[in-house]
């Protein structure tokens, strides 16, 4: 396929404008295609010019228009940006806008709202919890606790559209299973190992049976509540030097401990709590670590055990002890499984946690409760939640190219099986790499059956761990660049899954090179193409 190149998108936006690359990128091209400009005479709009005018960029909140003099934009609605940056893409805006800054930018549903319906249900006082972003951590749990400070002083929950007002505090769902706040109860099924002996990885496939109780879609996502390890919990209460059956709200200690709190990062208010009962050197640190410092470079690694042995000898009231701690929360995974195949089945597929810090194995909550603790039979408290901007084509005949190394390749599974049941036309191409192909190829039965039956135009692996050089997903999309534009030329939409910092960005990098060299385009242009692609709903993604 020959395309002619085009000619430079002209540069009306100035790099001083609040703005990443991309979205410069995409400005410059919406503005000169709007004005039909050939790049001659040309005025640089000022960075005020530019966000009066600015439409809606691709991965961007809508403009409210809540005349509170902010243009409802979110230039730091990217989760790649540290939080510092995001926050001064966010000086100057309104609180609500800061708020949304603070958050983690995923979308990701874990808080039972998105980015901006969280921080609007924030300001409007609908929601009282500041640390319901897990993503975030205590990084944005601690800036919402600096900006919730500014509430009395903020504009009237007024000066918000009446809309975006209905949104963020609008009842949950009544179903049960429909939302965190209604959850419903899941049997678990199975569990079976989809490394092979000898990986370094740990990685099951996991099987629920949902009864009546709940529907989904391919692309959404499952929250599980998880239980703490009670050989933590009883750590716990022998550092405490506590009673385990010591009355905690009609409950005992041990039972909070494991279902009711989290035993994971130790919390600001917990070390708060240590300042008031410590002297000397110790409360000074105590004082230190609530307020973010790390006096002995250990910060990190304190999760409340840890934090309770740091200061040990510091005996908190249990009751008090348990206020400081954070709720336990939920955990979302992608659905591997389609209803199409049985309505009542689902499916995950889940990398177990596990590390040493001083000697000391520390374990993912979730993951290693369903990989370890939760038996055959049992049930457990779970939900749906609805995915935000990631869905299969309307069209059915429409192709895809699926991304998704490791466990990323859940949703594409459950793709996949929802196009097999279905009967969609469509070619679906998958791009899946791990660390060694004899111990870590997910489903290779699966696939290798579904390219058989020609469900799977196309499967290209990459084994970052097999030789002497690491080769990864996007170097494969390199290496098949001239195949991929032409799937993307003839209409393919384009999915990504896992990691959002480092796999999700190296992808992207990788597809500008592809459409820049096979579509004849400067990087510029690639970029500017991309940002369409999310615009229009072609290219999207599910990180985390």
């Amino acid at each position: 396929m020959s395309i002619a190149p085009r000619p430079p998108i002209p540069e009306l936006i100035p790099e001083s404008a609040p703005f990443t690359l991309e979205q410069r990128t995409w400005l410059n091209g919406f503005f000169a295609g709007l004005l039909s400009l050939d790049g001659a005479g040309i005025k640089t709009l000022s960075p005020a010019e530019s966000a009066a005018l600015m439409p809606s960029l691709p991965g961007m909140v809508a403009p409210t228009g809540n005349g509170d003099g902010d243009d409802g934009e979110a230039p730091w609605h990217d989760q790649t940006l540290p939080l510092a940056e995001r926050m001064n893409l966010a000086q100057g805006r309104p609180l609500h806008r800061r708020m949304m800054a603070a958050m983690a930018q995923q979308d990701c549903g874990q808080c039972g709202y998105n980015c901006q319906d969280y921080s609007e249900a924030l300001f409007s006082k609908k929601e009282a919890r500041l640390n319901l972003c897990v993503p975030g951590g205590k990084e944005t749990a601690r800036m919402l606790k600096t900006l919730h400070q500014e509430l009395d002083s903020a504009a009237p929950v007024a000066t918000m559209s009446a809309t975006t007002v209905a949104d963020a505090t609008a009842a949950p769902a009544v179903a049960p299973g429909c939302s965190r706040d209604n959850p419903a109860e899941a049997t678990f099924l199975s569990r079976t190992r989809l490394n092979k002996k000898g990986s370094a990885k740990e990685t099951w496939h996991i099987e629920f049976d949902l009864g009546n109780s709940i529907d989904y879609t391919v692309g959404d996502a499952f929250g599980i509540f998880p239980t703490n390890d009670p050989a933590l919990a009883d750590a716990v209460i022998a550092a405490l030097n506590a009673p385990p059956d010591f009355p905690i709200g009609g409950r005992t200690l041990r039972d909070v401990l494991i279902d009711g709190v989290s035993l994971g990062a130790a919390p600001d208010m917990l070390f708060q709590l240590f300042s008031y009962i410590a002297g000397g050197e110790r409360r000074l640190k105590a004082k230190a670590l609530a307020a973010g410092e790390d006096p002995d470079g250990d910060a990190a690694a304190l999760d409340v055990l840890a934090a309770i042995q740091k200061f040990s000898g510091v005996r908190p009231d249990p009751e008090a002890f348990i206020e400081a701690l954070d709720p336990l929360q939920p955990r979302l995974y992608s659905i591997a499984s389609s209803p199409k195949v049985d309505r009542k089945r689902l499916a995950l597929t889940v990398d177990t946690v596990r590390y040493q810090i001083d000697s000391r194995a520390r374990l993912g909550v979730a993951s290693t409760f369903l990989a370890d603790r939760i038996k055959p039979g049992g049930t457990l408290k779970v939900y749906v939640q609805k995915a935000h901007a990631f869905a299969l084509p309307a069209d059915p005949a429409v192709p895809i190219i699926m991304i998704g190394p490791g466990t990323g390749v859940a949703p594409f599974r459950a793709f996949l099986h929802e196009r097999m049941a279905s009967k969609a036309p469509g070619r679906n191409w998958l791009f899946f790499g791990h660390q060694r192909s004899n111990y870590d190829f997910f489903y290779e039965d699966e696939l290798a059956g579904m390219k058989a039956a020609r469900v799977l135009t196309r499967l290209t692996l990459a084994w970052s761990r097999d030789g002497d050089q690491k080769i990864y997903v996007q170097d494969r999309m390199r290496e098949v660049g001239r195949d991929l534009w032409a799937w993307i030329a003839e209409g393919a939409h384009v999915y990504v899954c896992g990691d959002a910092k480092h796999m999700a960005k190296d992808v992207e990098r990788a597809l500008i090179d592809v459409i820049a060299s096979y579509g004849v385009r400067s990087v510029n242009d690639a970029v500017a193409f991309i940002a369409d692609l999310k615009k229009t709903g072609r290219y999207q993604q599910d990180v985390y």
